[in-house]
């Protein structure tokens, strides 16, 4: 299993931008299919984006479909997820979660092998 890092959280004004990181230890990165999920609280845990182990194919949420931006550098063993346009209603604490799955789709309710700790992002109104 790998460990993840989260980085890159905090406060923004509604509009602004955010990238947030993830950082995986050991050497097979690059067989992990990566995914971002973010809790609010009161709520219950929503996936946001996804990445397969190439970074071929991606996947988001409606909700943030057109302003954030998942990418993986293998090299960095990192994951990002590039947050623009950001809104109130996306403040909550990102996790990062890593699979070991080489194939294009997971399903985002399946079970996965590490969760990194979670970084709080708060947008301002």
């Amino acid at each position: 299993q790998v460990q993840l890092v989260e980085s890159g959280g905090g406060l923004v004004q509604a509009g602004g931008s955010l990238r947030l990181s993830c950082r995986a230890s050991g050497r097979t990165f690059s067989s992990y299919y990566m995914s971002w999920f973010r809790q609010a609280p009161g709520k219950e845990r929503e996936f946001v984006a996804a990445i397969s182990w190439s970074g071929a194919s991606t996947y988001y949420a409606d909700s943030v479909k057109g302003r954030f931006t998942i990418s993986r550098d293998n090299a960095k063993n990192t994951v990002y997820l590039q947050m623009n346009s950001l809104k109130p209603e996306d403040t909550a604490v990102y996790y990062c979660a890593a699979v070991y799955y080489s194939g294009s789709y997971y399903i985002p309710s399946s079970p996965y092998d590490s969760w990194g700790q979670g970084t709080q992002v708060t947008v301002s109104s």
